[in-house]
């Protein structure tokens, strides 16, 4: 993604089923775990960079042990800090007493983070203040074991007013106003109810306090919380939980918009936002690791009891399709097949644009992440090369000259690596002026490769958010290759409307498909849609989330995709360009038939999958209109 944009949060979790000791004999360290979780998460570390923590749950520990382990960072390099920082509890250990590093029961009882149940999160901060209380796992604390809760979690709640609400009603009274401490608050008072629940009916029983403890601790319904918990929860959302006496879960929402992975055997159970993640580090095949159900929780007790349980009824699948098209690493099978068939499906369209001129096309893509795609185009540009040189040989052999023939077995797609980001250049002049210099000199490029004014120059990118980086940089950079057109091509259909599951994309004025739209309307003198859009919006706040419509839809429908498109290549074309301008978008309907697991779009058609994301493109749109640049959620 030429613009770059926060996203996703990533999670990580381990419980060993088996005694340390176990693992210190078959491992041969009895740091199994930690070292498990490391990987897990620098294998996730894509997912967030804003900052990382962990936490950890040792097992029957005796009263007054601490028990409960978390340290969160916010380095440059967080996962590497934590990990240093857990690492330097044995350096000393390791130097004086290196025979106390196999002695399991004393690492437990003596060091802190040698526990059984192990929690890792990364963290992309989509909006508000980035500072170590915002960094997962959060941590509600209490004397009685099973009143203790840790969570981290991949989740935005679009909700959250309507959920403190019912927090001030239940008597509780939040310290601030976020869906982390909001679910935590929400999960935590039905924790505490169960626990209630369950004294009162032992203590009717006959039972003393310690015993009533351990009963408590056995019984525990994590599915019944969850159900109480979750019940009114509007989002998208993959939360993973631990509960002081070592009952763990895994949630996934309804509609299965945040991915969940996870894999058990009789030594571990362990779950990732990502599935490579859990190949690499346990070594296992893709098979072999599952999907956690929409609306479902993967549960692990205290005993070691793994089961999958529904607490919310699930919806149509929803999964989001930017996990595929960007967010998640390439290197899941599915995902990486899925990014070749979503550039092999644009093949077409881009051979119509060259007029099928293969002998002056070069084509190239902009950032990293657009690569996979690419190969998929080359290959859907390779199979028209293929069917033409099949066809004119079935059909007019006879009629080619020597020089024809020889032109017609040589014909082949150009490809080439035209931009290059410079990574070393920092924008840190303040001028306005002296910045945007700076900013038209991030990417570099090869020069001498393209004909000039005669070759046509394709550039793949995998989605196109803003377009200022293109307006700014590249298309400013490749111009000066002297193309006589260049056409950007984006894997990913335009996006027009904001997400509130996650993604950094909240406000409306920051999709250049939306600039694209208003412009239209204006130059066409309908600027009548846009009051009659924001009436509707505004008066659409005052209803149940559950009777709002998208009206911002309105917007769009008077154009063709193909308008917009025009419209965008207007816009993001910098003055002084010489070369033409083209932008090409993925189809929604070929987007479906790349990704059929994962039709999640609304950040494209417009199509939430909560109600709650009908009321937030509307208060967008109204933040627009009123030029507040507030989140709309």
């Amino acid at each position: 993604m030429s613009d770059q944009i926060k996203h996703e949060c990533g999670i990580a979790f381990i419980r060993l089923l088996k005694p340390l000791s176990y693992y210190q004999q078959k491992y041969g360290t009895a740091l199994y775990g930690l070292n498990k979780l490391y990987l897990l998460m620098e294998k996730q570390h894509n997912r967030g960079q804003d900052g990382a923590g962990i936490a950890t749950i040792k097992l029957d520990m005796k009263p007054g042990s601490r028990y409960i382990s978390r340290y969160r960072s916010m380095a440059s390099n967080a996962v590497a800090d934590i990990f240093e920082y857990v690492q330097n509890k044995f350096v000393d250990i390791q130097e004086n007493t290196p025979e106390l590093m196999q002695d399991t029961e004393w690492l437990k009882d003596n060091v802190s983070f040698i526990g059984e149940v192990l929690m890792g999160h990364l963290r992309y901060g989509t909006h508000g203040k980035n500072s170590i209380e915002n960094c997962h796992p959060f941590l509600r604390q209490n004397n009685w074991m099973t009143r203790n809760l840790v969570i981290a979690g991949n989740f935005n709640m679009t909700n959250v007013d309507e959920l403190l609400e019912q927090l001030y009603e239940l008597g509780q009274h939040p310290k601030e106003k976020a869906d982390t401490v909001t679910v935590l608050e929400k999960i935590g008072h039905f924790l505490d109810d169960e626990n209630q629940e369950l004294f009162d009916q032992y203590k009717k029983e006959g039972h003393d306090n310690v015993a009533i403890t351990h009963k408590i601790s056995d019984h525990l319904d994590i599915a019944n919380i969850l159900r109480r918990s979750a019940k009114t929860w509007d989002g998208g959302y993959s939360i993973c939980g631990m509960v002081g006496n070592g009952d763990s879960f895994i949630m996934r929402d309804p509609a299965g918009i945040r991915p969940a992975y996870y894999y058990y055997d009789d030594e571990i159970v362990v779950a990732a936002s990502e599935r490579p993640a859990l190949q690499t580090a346990f070594n296992i095949q893709f098979k072999d690791v599952k999907e956690i159900d929409p609306g479902h929780a993967l549960i692990i007790k205290k005993n070691g009891e793994v089961s999958m349980e529904q607490f919310r009824e699930p919806t149509e699948r929803l999964s989001c399709s930017f996990e595929r098209i960007y967010f998640s690493k390439g290197s899941d099978v599915e995902i990486y097949r899925e990014r070749k068939q979503l550039g092999r499906l644009l093949s077409e369209k881009i051979l119509q644009s060259v007029n099928y001129d293969l002998k002056n096309t070069v084509f190239s893509f902009i950032p990293n992440t657009a690569e996979v795609a690419f190969f998929g185009m080359v290959e859907g540009v390779q199979q028209y090369v293929r069917k033409h040189q099949k066809d004119t040989l079935l059909h007019r052999k006879e009629q080619l000259t020597d020089e024809q023939l020889d032109d017609l077995l040589s014909m082949a797609p150009r490809v080439e690596k035209l931009a290059v980001k410079d990574v070393k250049l920092r924008t840190f002049i303040t001028q306005d002026a002296d910045r945007s210099e700076m900013v038209a000199h991030v990417y570099d490029t090869t020069y001498g490769i393209i004909n000039n004014h005669k070759d046509t120059l394709v550039a793949l990118d995998d989605s196109i958010v803003r377009g200022t980086t293109l307006k700014q940089s590249i298309i400013k950079i490749v111009d000066r290759l002297h193309p006589k057109k260049i056409i950007i091509v984006s894997s990913a259909p335009q996006i027009r409307y904001p997400d509130c599951y996650g993604i950094d994309m909240s406000r409306m004025g920051q999709f250049v498909a939306f600039d694209a739209a208003i412009q239209l309307l204006t130059e066409r003198g309908m600027w009548q849609v846009i009051e009659d859009v924001y009436t509707k919006c505004k008066a659409s706040l005052l209803l149940p989330k559950e009777q709002i419509v998208n009206h911002v839809k309105e917007i769009y429908k008077p154009f063709t995709p193909e308008e917009i498109s025009a419209k965008i290549a207007q816009i993001i074309t910098p003055k002084g360009t010489v070369a033409e301008v083209e932008v090409i978008y993925q189809s929604l309907e070929n987007l479906h038939e790349a990704c059929p697991k994962n039709k999640g779009d609304w950040y494209f058609s417009g199509n939430y999958p909560t109600p709650g994301g009908n009321k937030v493109v509307n208060k967008a749109f109204v933040n627009w209109k009123e030029g507040n640049n507030q989140r709309a959620y």
